[in-house]
């Protein structure tokens, strides 16, 4: 892996000196709650624009609490819409160039034709609105097989819309094993979500800790999306970049 591609998420407090002492970039998480785009924005940009100081940051994670772009009330599609908007100005404002927004499926409430074909209208609506330099990447939570978010992606058929596999999300939610996620969507996969567990909870553990074979699976991400940026997604992620380079799978 080379340390130009690889972030670590501002989830973890220590992110910017970690980013600075090994090289890497960083993922802004600050916007997931989406009150920090209005309300708290000015302490919230100062602290963004503090950790960034010396660094780059190439991708921004959007927010994604209530949002749905596939929601039966068109309301709530509004709001989503809005989210979005903000998010993708906030992206250029601190210069990423992906933007990584949750797929938004629930299960039990949206039936898989319904959650592709209403995502696929709003994602070929809404795609103008993102910049000819920016990506996109839908984000995998609960979707439960790898189909859902492809299609998508397929359909939409824009180089703006792209996938954000998210490693753990799919040990969690899905009987798909990840390395066929990771098959199946290689092409369209633009970003990576990198964080380990044990399959029963989507608790973001160091990279070693959990049943993922995390060294076999980077392999395979190196050799299928040699383009796509990764984030290791951890509130401590000291240990996971020490594990990458005892295992020398991150370039010295």
């Amino acid at each position: 892996m080379r340390r130009s591609q690889v972030c670590l998420s501002t989830i973890d407090s220590n992110a910017g000196t970690l980013a600075l002492t090994y090289g890497l970039n960083l993922e802004i998480a600050e916007f997931c709650t989406a009150w920090n785009l209005e309300e708290h924005f000015p302490e919230t940009d100062a602290q963004v624009r503090r950790t960034l100081e010396g660094l780059s940051a190439p991708v921004l994670h959007g927010p994604f609490n209530e949002l749905f772009p596939c929601a039966i009330d068109l309301r709530a599609r509004e709001l989503a819409r809005l989210r979005y908007r903000q998010a993708i100005q906030a992206a250029g404002w601190y210069g990423a160039n992906r933007v990584v927004i949750h797929g938004g499926f629930v299960p039990h409430v949206y039936h898989d034709v319904w959650f592709v074909e209403q995502s696929v209208d709003f994602w070929k609506d809404f795609i103008s609105e993102v910049p000819e330099n920016m990506t996109i990447c839908l984000e995998n939570v609960l979707e439960n097989r790898p189909e859902l978010l492809l299609d998508i992606v397929r359909q939409v058929n824009d180089p703006r819309l792209g996938l954000c596999l998210d490693v753990g999300h799919a040990n969690v939610y899905s009987g798909t094993p990840v390395i066929q996620w990771l098959e199946q969507c290689a092409s369209h996969i633009r970003h990576f979500h990198i964080h380990n567990n044990y399959g029963d909870a989507d608790d973001h553990r160091s990279l070693p800790e959990g049943n993922l074979p995390m060294a076999e699976l980077l392999s395979r991400v190196e050799d299928l999306c040699p383009g796509a940026t990764c984030t290791l997604e951890l509130p401590e992620a000291e240990t996971s970049i020490l594990w990458l380079l005892e295992n020398r799978i991150l370039e010295e």
